[in-house]
């Protein structure tokens, strides 16, 4: 057996030293992409010990790169967009263009071509979607207005990026990088006088095209189609299975047989996959892989940055940090004010976007391979996210303080001190157990609302008079409810106890009172829920005994 293995090595060393430090950043309530960070930064070149093998780490990262985009297309919505498109849209793109020409500025300043200043604005101009979304949940603004507007204009940032990573390595050459071969035209256009960066447009454009239209008129019918007929076969891990294909698979077809980016490919096919009434559960499915491939991704930008730059170009960085949580947030902060909305919401939207995060890197690793960006440019990013992570929940303590109303420090309305008989419940899981609450509740008079990530399993409900939601306890509009006091009971009928230990916590943060009823399996379960402020658990065979006992005894 060979000794020598540096893709265990660096997948075991790298994970484990992410664990460790992203459960540290997340004791100290900081982002675990912080401690992601910090170990590739441990085990990359700059730094004694161990050094990971990069070439395996940037492949690792590569896939990284393809689920994460696979996550963005999956969770594209373009209702939620469309619904705040009056401020997201104009709003994201001139905080965009504010932003990238600072960095563009800074840029000039150090003497860099204006090609690598583009990319390095550019780089400056994006929010991380981890760490948007995380600061949104924790204070519950996901739902309200100005959360709906954060995540719109995140969308648009987001797209914008999808955009410029298609088309900055055909200008590559253009902007000072390596220039693009020539590609030969097909047919009449061969006779066309184009220079190789005209041609490579050209011929890119088409590909992209045909790319798109394959999508929209082949993929989003095939795709859903095989998804539902794996589901059909009643196998998890076939679905499992079929999802991560889907997303990889599509990925790598878009680059051998279109020339587009495997970042472009596995987007798309999130994007389609996202019209299937099966896309929760998709998303649920592959977000474990998903999450590891992200680690390593964010492990494999840490190896990229050496920490003596913090010491050798302080100024640089602080100037780079300055223009991610002063210069975008000041613009995205006036542009909303100036759209009508109020003090607030832009102090929300402002702090929201005092970061940056997943596409800085990936356009730095672009701009890295393309030739058009120094390493220092690099080294100015990573360091920029570093302490704009570290500094984000500062932005919205700040935020709380001073907006005073706002509704990230509102606290929860108030609930009834016990809950009706006939007040209202939610029943989350509808499997074998939640299939026979929910009749009993219904025919006791009992006002449902019944969440399941199957939409088949929530069948004939609506008919019933209960109220259904097909998809994540997170989205389904329940932690809300209890915050509002609208709910008595909630009943989580769904057997995995560390999902089930999950929404208990959450329900419990965000109402107190209200009953919490759970299911469990073991006696660790019923603790274990129990300490997550699960009023009452039942344990399947306790409750076979009672049942036993009482046939017996004749009661």
């Amino acid at each position: 057996m060979p000794h020598e293995t540096p893709l265990i090595a660096t997948v075991a060393v790298g994970l484990a030293l992410a664990f460790l430090l992203g459960l540290l950043a997340n004791k100290v309530r900081l982002p675990p992409i912080v401690g992601y960070l910090t170990a590739g930064i441990l085990v990359g070149p700059f730094t004694p010990g161990f050094v990971a093998d990069q070439s395996i780490a940037t492949e690792l990262a590569e896939i990284g790169v393809i689920l994460l985009m696979f996550g963005v297309g999956l969770h594209f919505s373009l209702k939620d967009l469309l619904s705040v498109r009056a401020i997201a849209i104009p709003g994201a793109l001139g905080q965009i263009a504010v932003a990238t020409a600072m960095g563009m500025a800074l840029a000039w300043s150090f003497g860099w071509p204006w090609g690598a200043g583009l990319v390095f604005g550019l780089a400056l101009s994006v929010a991380s979607t981890v760490v948007l979304l995380r600061a949104l949940q924790e204070r519950r603004l996901v739902e309200t207005e100005r959360g709906r507007i954060a995540v719109g204009w995140l969308i648009v940032e987001d797209l914008v990026m999808v955009l410029a990573l298609v088309l900055i390595p055909p200008l590559a050459g253009l902007m000072g990088g390596t220039s693009p071969a020539p590609i030969p035209l097909p047919g009449l256009l061969a006779d066309l006088q184009l220079g190789p960066v005209a041609g490579t447009l050209l011929v890119t454009g088409a590909k992209i095209a045909l790319f798109v239209a394959f999508m929209l008129v082949i993929g989003r019918r095939l795709i859903p189609w095989c998804l539902h007929y794996v589901a059909h076969t009643g196998s998890r891990e076939l679905f499992r299975l079929s999802v991560l294909a889907i997303a990889l698979g599509v990925a790598y077809g878009a680059a051998k047989l279109f020339g587009v980016s495997f970042a472009l490919g596995a987007f798309f096919a999130g994007m389609v996959l996202a019209e299937s009434a099966l896309s929760h559960q998709a998303a649920k499915e592959t977000l474990p892989l998903r999450d590891a491939f992200a680690v390593l991704f964010f492990v494999s930008v840490g190896m990229l940055f050496d920490p003596a730059s913090l010491v050798e170009r302080p100024l640089p960085i602080l100037a780079a940090f300055l223009i991610v949580v002063l210069g975008k947030s000041l613009a995205a902060y006036l542009i909303v004010r100036a759209f009508g909305h109020t003090h607030g919401t832009a102090l929300t939207i402002a702090a929201s976007l005092a970061q940056i995060g997943e596409f800085s890197f990936i356009l730095a690793v672009l701009g890295i391979d393309l030739g058009l960006i120094p390493t220092a440019a690099r080294d100015l990013i990573v360091a920029g996210a570093l302490l704009s992570i570290l500094v984000n929940p500062l932005c919205f303590f700040a935020l709380e303080r001073w907006a005073g109303e706002s509704e990230a420090a509102a606290p929860p309305a108030p609930v009834p001190p016990a809950p009706a008989p006939r007040s209202r419940a939610i029943l989350v899981g509808h499997g074998r157990v939640g299939s026979r609450v929910s009749p009993a509740l219904l025919d006791g008079g009992v006002p449902l609302s019944v969440v399941d990530d199957d939409a088949a399993a929530l069948a004939g409900l609506d008919a019933r008079g209960a109220s259904v939601h097909a998809g994540s306890f997170a989205t389904s509009g329940a932690p809300e409810a209890l915050a509002r006091g609208d709910v008595g009971w909630l009943v989580v009928a769904i057997p995995d106890p560390f999902e089930a230990g999950s929404i208990v916590e959450t329900a419990r943060l965000a109402a107190p009172s209200t009953r919490i009823v759970a299911r469990a399996h073991s006696g660790e379960a019923v603790e274990h829920l129990k300490k997550c402020g699960a009023d009452f658990v039942l344990m399947g065979e306790e409750e076979i005994a009672r049942g036993m006992v009482r046939h017996v005894l004749g009661r």
